[in-house]
């Protein structure tokens, strides 16, 4: 149904009286069925109530101004006052009405299924026969039907139409809920540039960063400054269930402004709203357990800030170290490169982590983004949650990441959805996507690789169950198609269904005697027919059912096919005893590297498990897994 605009009756302009056996709140004019918008949507649905349970329907119906006018959702039409609803009110008859049956209800939802409809044959008082015809449901009777079914709201009329008009038969969605859309909390903004602090280090003349000075660590703030903003709760709009009811909007949560009120700030109530002000000249301080913003006129530091060393960095931007990152020191920030050598822990909120030099006994973490070791990693952990990491050397160290590319690698754990390796020795690697060009043990330390390989067997029962469903209903399906077709063989079977069908084609007209003697044949074979109508039924039902079931099987395999994804591993040269075997897990391959070191070391040098691909002291491997079939655990 096209949404119109609908303009309100110009004031003067005459309206029929609530006559004609409308009730209340509604109107007939030359033009068509109106509807007062100035009364309560109560008064208006007992209105319309009233007419859908006289068994009448509105003819022409604008659902959105139905809408509008009950539940005020739907097309701005001005000021209130009668608005065009409908051309006319109708009676359904009871013909007609024995057409709609009950919808399938859902959480929040109605189906309806959409078919071939037929009018029984029917008897003139003048003794013409009219032979049983096929004909199709109504939009504005389905509204009014619905109605009488319990769905007051909702119904999808542009969906319905189309249903009707389609000749294919269908279970489609002809009515939904409306959600309540949720409000909008309170919250605060800033409204000074001066809050953010920079700090990234002082560049000496030299071109060397100075730890021990920033370019604005401490932002200075002038007297009667506005900081923050608060931004007050916007309420939502309620939303209606399927029977009309309302479901009110969760009321969004408010804040107190003065509660982020330090020393040196205040909370004002000025002409355009409520802001943060701050009351004196003075160095910013953000408390960071209760967000409270002080102004002091001392600089507040707990970093430790000693006179050699600056302690540990938070770092709100990139960061870049010309000199080294001593042990105990943590560094955060993001976008962090290290132009020395770094001893240290390095903590990155994002970005790329790049060290020059080398990492020794200490750490790397990166919550999104990559991390470039271009010398050696000895005795450390590196993992980033997103991102690949690059070693040139590893020596002893738990590697976790998406991409692992290692130039050599010896005594290391590393897992990753995908490893590239030059040469490894005395590792358990374990990764999705596994290439090595040299692998072997180091002195009494193995060399095993891990290809991971995700656990699909949970498919395997719903698709043997659905395999058997299938089979089943084809089955019955042929069963009963014979079995139909045995019937309609029989000869006065035959003989009458196919006058029937030339009946109903108006390729044949009977006369009274004729249509007499019809009736006679039909009740002879009345049982029969009754038998086809029962399987046909039942067949069309079965087909559906197995439809729907190899539909779904299919899905399920390619659900299997998906989740299993692609696992690979190649050896291009093995030095010494190299063992390679799968190692099926559940939950997805970041769940793993984002176990901690010691976990990571327990899982891959503890007894091996799942299907051993190779176990060899020399040769290669090239080994793909085949997506359709599910691993074999050793």
């Amino acid at each position: 149904m096209v949404v119109q605009e609908v303009a309100p009756v110009a004031p003067g302009e005459e309206l029929h009286a609530p006559g004609a056996g409308l009730p209340v709140g509604l109107a007939k004019r030359p033009d068509g069925i109106y509807i007062d918008l100035s009364l309560s949507p109560l008064t208006l649905t007992a209105a319309i109530n009233e007419v859908f349970h006289s068994h009448c329907y509105f003819a022409g119906l604008n659902y959105p101004v139905l809408n509008k006018a009950l539940y005020g959702i739907g097309p701005e039409v001005g000021k209130p006052g009668w608005a065009r609803m409908a051309d006319e009110v109708r009676v359904l008859a009871p013909e007609r009405i024995a057409l709609y049956k009950n919808p399938k209800l859902g959480r929040g939802y109605a189906e309806y299924y959409f078919e071939t409809l037929y009018l029984d044959e029917m008897t003139l008082p003048d003794g013409t026969v009219i032979p049983e015809r096929p004909t199709r449901l109504d939009v504005d009777e389905f509204v009014a039907e619905m109605w009488n079914k319990g769905i007051l709201f909702g119904i999808e009329v542009a969906a319905v139409a189309a249903a009707i008009a389609s000749t294919k038969a269908d279970r489609i969605t002809v009515a939904t809920e409306l959600e309540p859309e949720p409000g909008q909390d309170a919250t605060v903004v800033e409204v000074s540039s001066d809050l953010h602090r920079s700090d990234a280090p002082k560049t000496r003349a030299d071109g060397r960063v100075d730890l021990g000075s920033f370019q604005n660590r401490f932002p200075q703030i002038k007297a009667n400054v506005r900081l923050l903003k608060k931004l007050p709760p916007v309420p939502g709009h309620p939303g209606f269930d399927l029977a009309g009811r309302m479901t009110p909007a969760a009321a969004p949560k408010d804040l107190t402004l003065r509660f982020f009120a330090g020393d040196g700030t205040e909370a004002r109530e000025l002409e355009d709203g409520e802001y943060l002000v701050s009351t004196r000249e003075g160095f910013l301080n953000v408390d960071a357990k209760s967000n409270r913003i002080s102004i002091t006129d001392k600089i507040v530091s707990t970093d430790g800030v000693s006179g050699r060393t600056t302690g540990n960095l938070q770092l709100a931007g990139a960061y870049e170290e010309f000199g080294d990152v001593q042990e105990q020191r943590d560094v955060t920030g993001g976008d962090i490169t290290v132009h020395g050598n770094v001893y240290g822990n390095i903590h990155s909120r994002g970005g790329t982590v790049v060290l020059d030099q080398n990492l020794v006994s200490g750490s790397i973490a990166n919550a999104a983004g990559n991390i470039t070791v271009t010398g050696v990693a000895s005795g450390s952990v590196i993992h980033t949650a997103k991102g690949a990491v690059h070693v040139g050397r590893a020596e002893n160290c738990v590697i976790s990441g998406t991409i692992v590319t290692v130039g050599e690698a010896s005594n290391c754990e590393i897992i990753a959805d995908e490893i590239r390796i030059e040469v490894a020795e005395g590792c358990a690697v374990a990764g999705r996507n596994v290439e090595i060009d040299s692998a072997g043990p180091r002195r009494r330390t193995e060399m095993v690789v891990y290809v991971l390989v995700k656990d699909v067997s949970q498919f395997d029962q719903e698709i043997a169950d659905l395999e058997q469903r299938v089979a089943g209903f084809e089955a019955a399906n042929v069963a009963a198609q014979q079995e139909a077709e045995r019937i309609a063989a029989v000869p006065d079977v035959r003989r009458y269904l196919a006058l029937a069908a030339k009946l109903r084609a108006q390729e044949l007209q009977l006369n009274a005697e004729q249509s007499l003697l019809l009736r006679k044949i039909a009740g002879a074979v009345a049982t029969e027919l009754q038998a086809i109508a029962k399987l046909r039924t039942d067949l069309q039902a079965g087909q559906t059912q197995q439809k729907l079931l190899r539909d779904k099987l299919a899905r399920v395999i390619e659900q299997k096919v998906e989740a299993a994804g692609i696992a690979r591993c190649g050896l291009r040269m093995v030095s010494g005893e190299t063992m390679v075997r799968t190692m099926p897990f559940q939950a997805d391959v970041a769940a793993l590297t984002h176990l901690p070191a010691k976990d990571i070391k327990q899982r891959l040098r503890g007894s091996p498990s799942g299907e051993l691909l190779f176990c060899d002291s020399a040769g290669s491997l090239d080994w793909h897994l085949n997506a359709r079939q599910r691993p074999v655990n050793a």
